[in-house]
């Protein structure tokens, strides 16, 4: 096995979390927080918006199985990649969309694949999600854990109410 690790934020990490758990070679998703200037945040502090930190998920996975590109490409699929501001009804800084890259490989994919995104004429929008420098990533409370398995019904109501009216929306 080729265990390997990816960082995308996207709007809710709730909402994240199960396009890529379902995906094979997916060992774990994690949610969490990324890309801030503060030790150990918590969800209070990261709602402040004050600590820099994004909501995001920390995929561990077998490079044997899914590649980092594919990871990448899901990622376009399930986050609006021209909203600098936030994710569907998820509005601020720390909903903002990133590819947080921790190699020159994962950066490389990572704008490619922005650029060919970009060039394809899919949004009518520009393509904004930052590609960045991952920091340290800090695993959130437990109780935002595969929140989308303990908390099916308001997890639906979650990911169904901005989703659909951006695919409408922004998609050609």
């Amino acid at each position: 096995m080729k265990k390997e690790t990816a960082i995308f934020a996207g709007g809710c990490f709730w909402c994240m979390v199960q396009p890529f758990d379902e995906q094979p070679g997916i060992i774990s998703v994690v949610s969490g927080y990324c890309g801030g200037h503060v030790a150990n945040p918590t969800y209070e502090q990261v709602c402040t918006e004050t600590t820099g930190h994004a909501e995001s998920v920390e995929i561990t996975y077998d490079a044997d199985i899914v590649s980092y590109q594919d990871l990448v490409e899901l990622y376009w699929q399930i986050a609006d990649p021209t909203d600098a501001m936030g994710q569907f009804q998820d509005r601020g800084d720390s909903y903002r969309p990133v590819i947080f890259y921790q190699n020159e490989s994962q950066k490389e994919i990572a704008e490619a694949s922005k650029k060919v995104l970009s060039e394809s004429g899919e949004f009518s929008d520009p393509i904004v999600t930052k590609i960045q420098p991952a920091t340290t990533f800090y695993p959130a409370e437990d109780y935002h854990q595969d929140f989308y398995k303990k908390n099916p019904e308001r997890f639906e109501l979650e990911e169904s109410a901005g989703r659909a009216d951006f695919m409408k929306k922004h998609r050609k």
